[in-house]
């Protein structure tokens, strides 16, 4: 049964299949939109409301939102959440990122999340609805219960959500209900991209009109001469030049001209499709009115081919260009070679004219492996011994106590200083705060790290110890410093490493590096989250890409340590399925698309060396390593 009343949040479906929330401002700006009605265009221009999202719009008739300058489609919904939730407090729940700006947490997270803040617990755990995380109120963390990695989070206040009341529609098709139709319209908008857009439909309106059947030599005739008159009784006295449409500044030369092209590009065009197609009925098409003889007005632009929409397209680029409107690049729409940037909003703009998604660009296509390689063309990395290795499982030796471990790494600290212990957020001037097994040392004993010089209750240091790997390494919560040699929990498995003839887009001036990763399925084991176990192993082989220049030999020298450090998978629970008890990335990123980069995770990417890099030395993995490997 649907609610009478609802805070409305519109969400975008990311690559990994999570529906991420829009703001409230753009969430407002879309609501404005639908009630404004099919005179509104029936597309959102996102950089209206925020200028971050100045590439993206959304078209509501198909629901999907489209990046103008990668071709990118991505799905979008309106979805309906109880007013008295966070999104209908304005609370937004953001946790730190590695690069120090803050992320919100996705809806039905935050939800979850403020409902326990208002009930007052200390703490919750995200288990039950798929994330392998925990928070705690007191510090205001977010710890990942399998790395035990402590990040920050914040509460904020922001606008509220827009709320809906009444009978709610079902569906998240456009407009909302019969009777949004009728609303008046929204004052229209002056900015030069609107300005546009309703050049377009004018344009395509009058070329449209009229073309449901074939036209008479008699009929075009006068179809023409009306056309002239027109002209002439619109033109400006004494020869005058129109105005340009951004305010204050001069049009080039034949911009008028261009513009009445674009119209007669437009008339063509829709007269040869309606000599040869039939055009649609209006039915399910809100974005113009249905014409006289009850087809829809904008009925030959649906029928508009490839080579049309080009033609149309450039001709609109033009005028572009004359009007000063700031454009984007976009990609060809035979290739992939970057045309005039002209092109830059043109598909926003037809889309709104047309009531449609168009597509000016072709589809960006996925490519996550190179052409076939045969045996005889894989060869062997120089410099870099074998092609295959195997997972060692080591282990710390037996006999070592946490205390003895720790007691490498520690100072006394005879007169703690006045401040709190960031593990168990007691005063280190006071005993520990840690109420599970106790350790043989006294609750009150305090030590210092000998690298970093950070302070803790020898206690809290023990526990976390004792909750980690048990591998004779201990890293300092704070600055991440790490002492001894860190290992993971990697389940066994197998890496292979060799060179195949192609190159990867950005890298066209040497061959590639292909990894191949493969861990079967089996049991957990004690350093494991569930000992006894079994785990899943999915997308396995997987296939990762290294450009063969000298910095990425050196990436692989790293990967292979780490490799044998178990550090580069774990068993946890899927960010992307959900799915719990699973072979997972240990936070080292891997390149998997050979030849496109849609999700992120191909080439090209300039800074992707250099951060895997810092993602290696955040896990200890640095040259040393190597040297210490071979010793």
């Amino acid at each position: 049964m649907l609610l009478a009343s609802a805070v409305v949040v519109w969400e975008w479906l990311n690559e990994h299949g999570r529906w991420r929330p829009y703001s409230p401002a753009v969430s407002h700006h879309i609501e404005a939109v639908i009630r404004a009605g099919p005179r509104a265009g029936g597309s959102v221009v996102l950089g209206q409301v925020d200028s971050r999202l100045a590439p993206y719009i959304i078209d509501l008739q198909s629901m999907h939102q489209f990046r103008q300058d990668t071709g990118t489609i991505r799905p979008v919904r309106r979805s309906y959440y109880d007013p008295s939730s966070a999104p209908g407090k304005g609370v937004v729940w953001e946790w730190e990122n590695d690069s120090g700006s803050w992320t919100p947490y996705d809806m039905e997270v935050g939800i979850t999340i403020q409902h326990a803040y208002e009930k007052q617990h200390p703490w919750i755990d995200l288990t039950s609805i798929g994330f392998c995380y925990v928070i705690d109120f007191a510090t205001m963390g977010q710890i990942n219960r399998q790395t035990q990695r402590k990040r920050r989070i914040r509460r904020r206040l922001d606008m509220v959500y827009p709320l809906v009341t009444g009978t709610l529609p079902k569906s998240q098709s456009w407009p909302a209900s019969p009777g949004v139709a009728s609303l008046p319209p929204a004052p229209s908008c002056t900015c030069p991209q609107c300005l546009l857009v309703m050049s377009v439909k004018a344009a395509v309106s009058a070329g449209t009109n009229g073309s449901t059947g074939t036209t008479p030599p008699q009929q075009q005739q006068q179809q023409q001469q009306q056309q002239q008159q027109q002209r002439k009784a619109s033109a400006p006295p004494g020869g005058a030049k129109p105005p340009s449409l951004m305010p204050g500044n001069k049009p080039l030369d034949g911009t008028a001209t261009m513009r009445g092209s674009l119209k007669t590009l437009a008339s063509q065009v829709s007269r040869r499709q309606a000599a040869s197609t039939p055009a649609l009925s209006s039915a399910g098409s809100p974005a113009s009115p249905p014409s006289a003889n009850g087809k829809a007005s904008r009925a030959s632009l649906n029928t508009l081919n490839r080579t049309h929409l080009q033609r149309l397209a450039i001709a609109q680029s033009r005028v572009l260009i004359a009007s000063g409107v700031p454009t984007v690049p976009v990609k060809n729409l035979n290739g992939s070679s970057p045309v005039n940037p002209a092109l830059a909003g043109i598909t926003g703009i037809l889309m709104s004219a047309a009531g449609l998604p168009v597509c000016l660009t072709r589809p960006p296509k996925l490519v996550l492996h190179p052409p076939p390689v045969s045996k005889s063309e894989i060869k062997s990395i120089p410099g870099i011994s074998n092609t295959c290795r195997k997972t060692t499982k080591k282990q710390a030796k037996k006999g070592k106590t946490p205390e003895e471990v720790l007691k490498k790494y520690l100072q006394k600290v005879r007169h703690p200083p006045d401040e709190d212990c960031t593990i168990c957020m007691e005063r280190l001037s006071a005993p520990s705060g840690y109420k599970g097994p106790q350790p043989a040392v006294k609750p009150d004993l305090v030590g210092k790290l000998s690298k970093c010089g950070h302070i803790y209750h020898l206690h809290c240091l023990i526990a976390m110890y004792n909750n980690g790997n048990k591998d004779g390494s201990l890293q300092c919560p704070t600055c991440k410093t790490i002492y001894g040699v860190k290992t993971g929990t990697q389940p066994p498995g197998k890496m292979e490493y060799h060179l195949i003839p192609h190159s990867l887009p950005g890298h066209s001036d040497c061959k590639t590096i292909r990894i191949i990763y493969n861990i079967p399925p089996g049991v957990q084991g004690p350093e494991h989250p569930n000992a006894g176990k079994s785990f899943t192993a999915r997308g396995f082989p997987r296939h990762c890409y290294l450009p063969d220049s000298e910095k990425g030999r050196k990436v692989l020298k790293l990967l292979l340590v780490a490799w044998d450090r178990r550090l580069i998978f774990a068993i946890g629970t899927s960010s992307t399925t959900g799915e719990s008890d699973t072979v997972i990335w240990n936070e080292i990123h891997h390149k998997t698309e050979f030849g496109s980069n849609l999700t992120g995770h191909g080439y090209p990417d300039a800074n992707y060396l250099d951060n895997v890099l810092a993602e290696l030395a955040a896990q200890g993995i640095t040259e040393e390593s190597v040297a210490q490997e071979k010793d």
